[in-house]
């Protein structure tokens, strides 16, 4: 331990990293550098930097990330249809490794020996955190507390922080863990951890309840360019800024709740609750668009590329050469997905509306039940014939093997 004498903690002034600078001090005698990332989890940063200083940071960095995140992160992800399990669309996920990497520059810029961070030993995030750090600056000492320490509980955690007079935002009637940014806004844990619990009603912080909601539909265009949002109801917006109007309807509209039961890398099942507006909203229309523009056997192989995204986004495996291969397959796809989607949000539903694209494969020539000139329904006969004939010599042989 006494060779370690500078050491960088990714700093969210939650429970977890507030116990963990006093903790550093006390068993590392080291200087303790904070880095807050902000990736959009609004003002909840505010109080950040004079907390980490009372609490014995040397220094304190808050680094901007939330355009980086949304442009570098969340969009390829987006494009490429990764959902983990159906539901998860990932918001911890890939803010774990923009994380670390801001962490790891800021290492190397203060010349730490060590990055340390508050990811439990049973949670996929020590992974994420640390499998970027190995990909980065593999020369890097790794600190994780909660692999160390005596505290086994976030009920634990609270009595540290206040012998140590340090303020949380948790108390021992309201533990949740959660984790916002710009995407999402998790939460895990208390009375979630029994999965045959509905979620109260005050857990959600972002997202009205479906009940809540309008009894009015409200109505929203989204256009995109190459696979990318890029307007909302024809007014061109940044990436940012169209990711907080997207989450403004949809929490007005009850979109976007996700609870789900996922298998977690480290081998158990863990219950979370997603609050996912402006994502909801922009996975469904972006697969609208995709319906339209490519064609079925793509459509289909991406379908599969998505999953292996989604597992390798949630195992922490964003630098691996492999992500990044598919980026390029999925961008290659991307090249028509382009045009506007028209989605009824509803209450907590999202209901397709209508969508259109210079790139439509869609023919309303072909597909008519009407009278058309360009397609000569006798061409299928001799299709089937060809495309079951393996089905026809199965069941030919079979027939003859029984006279065997």
């Amino acid at each position: 331990m006494s060779d370690i004498k500078k050491v960088v903690l990714a700093y969210s002034g939650g429970l977890d990293t507030s116990v963990i600078i006093p903790w550093l001090k006390e068993n590392y005698q080291c200087e303790v550098i904070a880095m807050c990332a902000d990736v959009g989890q609004g003002d909840e940063l505010a109080p950040v930097r004079e907390k980490a200083l009372k609490s014995g940071a040397s220094k304190v960095y808050i680094e901007d990330l939330t355009q980086e995140f949304v442009e570098s992160y969340v969009w390829p992800t987006l494009k490429a249809g990764a959902v983990y399990e159906g539901k998860y669309l990932l918001g911890t996920s890939f803010a774990r490794p923009i994380i670390a990497k801001a962490l790891v520059a800021i290492a190397e810029k203060e010349g730490a020996d060590a990055i340390a961070h508050g990811a439990t030993g049973k949670g996929n995030d020590q992974v994420r955190f640390e499998l970027t750090v190995k990909a980065l600056a593999p020369h890097l000492e790794i600190i994780a507390p909660w692999r160390l320490w005596d505290i086994r509980s976030r009920e634990d955690a609270i009595d540290y922080a206040e012998k140590h007079n340090i303020p949380i935002p948790v108390t021992k009637k309201r533990p949740y863990s959660m984790d916002r940014n710009i995407w999402h806004l998790s939460h895990e844990g208390a009375d979630l951890e029994n999965p045959w619990n509905a979620p109260q009603d005050d857990v959600y912080m972002v997202t009205k309840t479906p009940e809540q909601a309008p009894d009015v539909p409200t109505y929203v265009e989204i256009s995109f360019e190459k696979g990318i949002p890029v307007a909302v109801d024809g007014e061109k917006m940044p990436a940012v800024a169209l990711l907080e109007k997207l989450n403004t309807l949809g929490a007005m509209n009850g979109i976007g709740i996700a609870d789900i039961v996922e298998n977690r890398l480290v081998g158990m099942k863990s219950r979370g609750v997603y609050e996912n507006p402006g994502g909801a909203i922009l996975y469904y229309a972006h697969r609208e668009l995709e319906y339209l523009t490519l064609d079925r056997a793509t459509m289909h192989f991406k379908e599969q590329v998505a999953i292996k995204y989604a597992e390798l986004v949630y195992d922490g495996m964003w630098f691996a050469p492999l992500r990044e291969a598919l980026d390029a397959f999925v961008d290659e796809t991307q090249q028509t997905v382009t045009g506007v989607v028209r989605l009824k949000l509803y209450k907590g539903n999202i209901i397709s509306a209508g969508s259109k694209s210079p790139y439509s494969l869609y023919s309303e020539e072909f597909v008519t039940f009407g009278r058309d000139e360009v397609y000569n329904q006798k061409d299928a006969e001799g299709f089937i014939n060809l495309f079951g004939l393996p089905l026809k010599v199965r069941a030919l042989m079979q027939k003859e093997a029984k006279k065997i």
